[in-house]
């Protein structure tokens, strides 16, 4: 068997978003670190999948000890960029009682009546758990942005809201990873044609892609300003090329790999006579 090709340089560096980074110079083509192909870094994914679920069971055994660490996914993509493929080949190799997964919709008639984060808080993943945002409070920043729904001033105090959110998240032990997948105006073309031309994709297609298509550069525009608002020590956002899928997928499971490995995890000890309790259960 051919040895495992794996990133020269990792994801958490190469994708962290600094104070000079601009999305409109950023390759969606690239794969930042990894000098593999496709078939490298399928191999990769399926050889680290059993790493991220031991991870996985260790926070979540923490967690039955007093444990309060836990982990929250944000994914925020134009449509089309492979949210589902993250879902479905990263977070499919973890325990799904372990996962906590919301996929945020346009707020009801209720949730419209609280403050934007309202509905948001109720979501957050619980000690030992890891949670994944599909959407997310961002939403409230970008199409409302783009489409001018919120005044200049109600944008400034959402920015504000979103930090004061999120370093409340990490105080409580939130290890928060937040991801931008970065697809192309012309490679979302081409995913939106194939689901036109192929049955088995067709259903995912939905006319209202084609609408918020037109505001390509607004909603760049709207994504940077989200980078410069909203990119802190506490919670960093990190930007994926996604032209390839088979790159996103193998970055996004290092990033939680590495959220994972730096909260130190251990196995807990329970208080207990390890030999009696052998002796009981023999008995028994």
């Amino acid at each position: 068997m051919a040895d495992i090709v794996g990133f020269k340089e990792p994801p958490a560096d190469t994708l962290k978003v600094g104070k000079d980074f601009k999305l409109k110079d950023a390759d969606a083509d690239a794969t930042p670190g990894y000098d593999g192909d496709k078939d490298d870094g399928e191999a990769l994914l399926a050889d680290l999948d059993d790493n991220l679920t031991e991870l996985q069971e260790q926070l979540f055994a923490e967690s039955r000890f007093g444990g309060t660490k836990r982990v929250l996914l944000i994914l925020q993509a134009m449509d089309t960029a492979g949210k589902g493929g993250i879902v479905t080949h990263v977070m499919g190799a973890m325990n799904p009682q372990g996962v906590q997964m919301k996929s945020f919709k346009a707020p009801t008639p209720e949730e419209k009546s609280y403050d934007f984060l309202w509905r948001i808080e109720k979501e957050v993943p619980a000690a030992g758990m890891v949670g994944v945002f599909d959407r997310s409070h961002y939403e409230d920043v970008l199409i409302h942005r783009v489409h001018r729904w919120a005044s200049p001033e109600e944008l400034e105090r959402r920015y504000i809201a979103i930090n004061e959110f999120e370093a409340r998240q990490a105080a409580a032990g939130t290890k928060i990873v937040k991801v931008m997948l970065n697809i192309s105006r012309d490679e979302q073309k081409e995913r939106l044609l194939a689901r036109l031309d192929e049955p088995a994709k067709l259903w995912k297609y939905s006319s209202n892609d084609l609408k918020e298509r037109a505001f390509w550069s607004d909603y760049m525009d709207a994504y940077q300003k989200a980078f410069e608002k909203t990119a802190t020590e506490a919670a960093p956002w990190y930007v994926v090329p996604a032209n390839k899928k088979w790159y996103a997928r193998i970055a996004v499971q290092q990033l939680l790999l590495d959220a994972l490995e730096g909260l130190k995890l251990k196995w807990p000890v329970p208080d207990l006579d390890v030999a009696m309790e052998r002796e009981l259960v023999e008995r028994s």
